[in-house]
């Protein structure tokens, strides 16, 4: 039977890549977002779209009842919902950096524990998309501080349900061509970048992994990126 995969994010940039590579390998394929349109293009590719908040526990609930309700069981999902403020501790808006810590760390907290009952079930395996700013501190940035947070999710979850035969794989981006940079002063930085597609390789390598193997880490840079 084909595997069932939810990806939150996953209108745009590394989620949509997902998605796509997923559902040409066979995959049943849902996809949550703030924004109806994107998830309307994928929704037209054979994705199953759910509008919602990443960080609202009732609309995270809602989407993985929706995924068992529609496909009848939950083998993966891809906590791949991410924000930065693009500041630092000195200049940042406290603001903007609690919506960023809501999405960026309570988010794929809820998607665990909303959809650990259904993974128990499938065996199945949690995709958690950090970040190489998670790997190594970047000089007062809180989306560094946030990604360090997912790096340490990933483990914490993983003592947790690793008795239950569920899997937990952290896969930690080097800097990626995305929409994710559109709301960086001067846009994305100067420097060699990976492509959405190349994360979506190893998140699709990361699901795919036999039963009974837990990759807990993938750390991918482009040939260049230092920090």
């Amino acid at each position: 039977m084909a595997p069932v995969t939810l990806i939150t994010g996953g209108g745009t940039g590394i989620g949509a890549a997902a998605a796509r590579l997923l559902l040409a390998r066979g995959h049943r394929v849902a996809v949550t977002g703030r924004r109806a349109g994107p998830l309307a293009e994928l929704a037209a590719e054979g994705a199953l779209p759910l509008t919602g908040d990443t960080a609202d526990a009732a609309d995270v609930e809602a989407a993985v009842a929706a995924t068992v309700a529609e496909y009848g069981r939950l083998d993966h999902v891809v906590a791949n919902a991410g924000i930065s403020t693009h500041d630092t501790l000195a200049d940042g808006d406290p603001e903007r950096w609690k919506a960023m810590l809501l999405t960026n760390v309570l988010g794929p907290a809820l998607l665990i524990r909303a959809a650990l009952p259904a993974l128990k079930e499938s065996g199945g395996r949690v995709v958690l998309v950090g970040s190489t700013a998670g790997v190594r501190n970047t000089p007062g940035n809180m989306y560094s501080v946030t990604k360090f947070a997912v790096t340490a999710l990933a483990e914490n979850a993983r003592v947790l349900v690793t008795g239950d035969g569920v899997g937990v794989t952290l896969v930690a981006p080097g800097r990626v061509e995305t929409p994710f940079w559109d709301s960086r002063d001067g846009g994305a930085p100067d420097g060699p970048m990976l492509t959405a597609e190349q994360i979506a390789e190893a998140i699709a390598w990361a699901v795919g992994q036999p039963a009974g193997v837990d990759v807990n880490s993938i750390v991918v840079r482009p040939v260049g990126q230092v920090p």
